[in-house]
């Protein structure tokens, strides 16, 4: 039997249960994967939500630095409600009991890439993801109107002519039904599991796009995928589902990248190891492609790292890495997607009915790089201010959807693994941190072969379709701008030209 509710949030990151607590009064479905609030990326965020709070900072300057960070090819509007919107957001989130670090009283705030200021509010010193979601956690299991539908997937949205009214899940059991409502909201989070190497836990995908793409909606800048710099690099000849991340914190507190050879990486960069997050990762990959090794040199601060990076110290130690007299080896790995689902700013996608949050949508906030602490901002001011504008609408008839045999995914099998494993390298070998035309089209003709392998129904063709939306768009943008590098191999070091 279908049930039907006010609002469907299919994700259960900071944006999913961010509006459902916003959406007071209005019956939400939560729909997600795992247990709520403990899958997808939200809880291993560390470096925390910027804010502009501090002395001399101003909610214009954080508009300002986030433009910058985007190549200016962001949403001027989005951009600059985001940053209005912080300060309050600081105070909601700690009324709603997140455990800010603070000191002397007042919030501790830390300096990262592109901030003009310390301006990156954080909890547990580098546990900022896993504070905010015990505390979001907490606060929707207080909600008597907000319904869990935890180990469940989302299969296919349902359509009654051009309008999304609802969605296919799958629970653990197999069992499909139907979940009903008028507003249907994506908060499914990244595509990092499309990559090798990927800060993003399992559940990061691209499933969300998937859905989107499937209904008909708009996708948009794609071919913005954010590599973080300083991943944790795997052991020698393993690979890891989710690479442990060490903040850009750690730099901005001192640490220094350096090659086999003990020179530093960005000495010649006028910011140094805080250049601009894809100039950073793509000074690591060239390195690591002629054959060195990168390492992350946290030794002056050592003695503060257990305290001040908790998380990060419990990573390294255990790898066997005790960075208090070690070196840290790190690999960029794939951590953000600027791009995704388009919204407007009141959240809607270009499907009636169908809206998305977080880091599944495209807001236009991010542009061409995402400003470090921007990513949990966004999630959880949209998500709120949507959840909020949802529930004061009041109850909408629900048409049922067009057809009875809607198409669903096969469950997930040992072949679906082995072609994840397949798109992994292929993303990784020409869609990554450095890209090149000739690649591009390589990768185009892997995903062909690939496809043509599979049965239909299975569930590595959205997956495929992804991956090819991805590549389209980075073969449509000839400029190479933010996250989005397209060149020769010799064109890496322009900016080294013009500080020379």
């Amino acid at each position: 039997m279908n049930e039907r509710f006010d609002i469907i949030v299919i994700g259960s990151g900071a944006s999913g249960l961010s509006l459902a607590l916003g959406a007071a009064g209005a019956r939400v479905a939560v729909v997600t994967r795992g247990v709520v609030g403990l899958d997808g990326a939200s809880c291993w965020a560390q470096g925390g939500i910027a804010a502009a709070v501090g002395p001399g900072d101003s909610t214009g300057q954080h508009a300002l630095d986030t433009l910058t960070a985007g190549g200016r090819l962001n949403q001027r509007s989005a951009a600059r409600w985001l940053a209005e919107s912080a300060p309050e957001l600081i105070d909601w989130l700690t009324q709603l009991g997140v455990h800010f670090d603070r000191v002397q009283g007042r919030l501790a705030m830390a300096r990262e890439a592109m901030h003009s200021f310390p301006r990156v509010a954080h909890a547990g010193g580098d546990a900022t993801g896993a504070e905010l979601m015990r505390a979001l956690r907490e606060a929707v299991a207080r909600r008597p109107n907000v319904v869990l539908h935890e180990f469940t997937e989302a299969v296919r949205l349902r359509k009654c002519g051009n309008r999304v009214v609802g969605v296919r899940v799958r629970d653990a059991r197999g069992i499909e039904t139907d979940l009903l409502s008028a507003h249907v909201v994506l908060a499914t989070g990244g595509l990092g599991q499309l990559y090798r190497h990927t800060s993003n836990p399992v559940e990061c995908d691209g499933g969300g796009l998937a859905l989107a793409h499937a209904a008909g909606a708009e996708l948009a800048d794609l071919e913005f995928i954010q590599f973080h710099p300083t991943a944790l690099a795997p052991r020698m000849n393993q690979d890891a589902d989710q690479l442990p991340l060490i903040s850009e914190s750690v730099r901005g507190a001192g640490a220094m990248l350096l090659t086999d050879g003990g020179q530093r990486l960005m000495a010649l960069h006028p910011q140094g190891d805080l250049a601009p997050r894809e100039t950073v990762a793509r000074e690591v990959q060239q390195a690591l492609d002629r054959g060195q090794r990168v390492w992350l040199d946290a030794r002056m601060i050592g003695p503060t790292l257990p305290n001040r990076f908790p998380t990060v110290f419990g990573a390294c130690m255990a790898f066997g890495i005790d960075p208090r007299r070690d070196l840290i080896p790190v690999v960029p790995a794939a951590h953000y997607a600027m791009g995704g689902v388009k919204v407007d700013l009141h959240s809607r996608s270009s499907v009636a009915g169908l809206y998305a949050i977080g880091e599944v949508a495209c807001t236009g906030v991010h542009g061409a790089g995402r400003l470090a602490g921007n990513g949990l901002l966004e999630a959880i001011a949209f998500g709120r201010e949507l959840g909020s504008r949802l529930s004061r609408q009041g109850g909408i008839n629900v048409p049922a959807p067009d057809d009875s045999n809607v198409r669903s995914l096969q469950m997930s099998s040992a072949s679906d693994r082995l072609v994840q494993q397949k798109l992994r390298q292929i993303m990784t070998a020409h869609v990554g941190v450095i890209r090149t035309v000739d690649g591009l089209m390589e990768a185009l003709d892997h995903l062909d072969v690939l496809e043509r392998r599979l049965l239909p129904g299975a569930r590595s063709l959205d997956r495929i379709q992804v991956c090819r939306l991805i590549i389209e768009s980075a073969l449509a943008r000839s400029e190479s701008i933010g996250a989005h590098f397209l060149t020769t191999a010799a064109a890496g070091r322009a900016w080294r030209s013009s500080v020379a």
